[in-house]
């Protein structure tokens, strides 16, 4: 089990602890409460507070699960996006003629980089850290090119072009590797959960079938969190981003789809 994995798995642990915990800790402060404030006004009283707190706390599980989707959709949308403008430039490169020819090999190996650097269990790992480097050498060589006619020039203004796009899609992937779940946030949800399911042991009988569908609860809600979490990392966890689309482009580009 990778440490990614292992960490979401114990965080979504962690949660279901302490939302069946809490199921727990309700059930036994019932056990040591006087009778009258298990009466039925006192019920309806704490009912009406934690409907308030369980609707609160369906909007904001909601949430965190649409901000994951939405990232998730933007990483897998941009990378679609990428591999398109890698077989377009490589086109170009292509129609250019022989004079690109060192540009086009630049390119492949930065479109192999691509897939070593997001699937390494796919592609081989990554033997270059600095791809940016060979996207920015691909332009230079781009830019050096002396285009012989209008046509060409022309190939050569579309290249630096798409050669830009591609820059702009790789970084803009770049800086959003950051969580888009923040934890402080995250830590609140639990602590309502927590106090939710305490005000459901609070006034349900203490039996094994009220204890298994609180546990079935807990655990339902701790495969939300997972979810979440693993959206979150869309080329690290169990959810990942598809590599087709990659791999699509290197066959596109005349490349093998592996290279190990």
């Amino acid at each position: 089990m990778s440490a990614v994995l292992q960490h979401d798995v114990s965080l979504a642990a962690f949660v279901c602890g302490c939302v069946f915990g809490g199921a727990l800790l309700g059930m036994w402060v019932r056990s040591r409460l006087p009778q009258h404030h298990l009466d039925k006004p006192t019920e309806d009283a704490v009912r009406i507070a934690m409907g308030t707190l369980a609707t609160l706390t369906a909007l904001v599980l909601g949430l965190l699960v649409a901000s994951a989707r939405s990232s998730f959709d933007t990483r897998a949308a941009e990378i679609t996006e990428l591999s398109a403008d890698l077989i377009l430039l490589d086109r170009q490169l292509v129609h250019y003629g022989a004079d690109a020819t060192e540009a086009r090999h630049l390119l492949h190996r930065y479109a192999r980089h691509v897939g070593k650097l997001a699937w390494p269990d796919e592609f081989g790992h990554a033997a270059e850290h600095d791809g940016w480097v060979l996207l920015e050498t691909v332009q230079d060589r781009v830019r050096a090119l002396a285009p012989p006619d209008d046509a060409h020039a022309w190939l050569r203004s579309r290249a630096l072009e798409v050669s830009g796009a591609i820059a702009r899609t790789r970084w803009l992937i770049d800086v959003q590797r950051a969580s888009s779940v923040p934890l402080p946030f995250l830590g609140v949800l639990v602590l309502w959960l927590t106090v939710l399911f305490a005000s459901f042991g609070l006034f349900s009988p203490r039996n094994g079938t009220v204890a298994a569908a609180m546990l079935v609860a807990a655990i339902s809600i701790a495969a939300s969190i997972f979810l979440i979490l693993e959206m979150d990392k869309p080329f690290t966890g169990t959810i990942r981003i598809p590599s087709a689309p990659v791999r699509e482009a290197l066959v596109r580009m005349g490349m093998p789809e592996t290279g190990r």
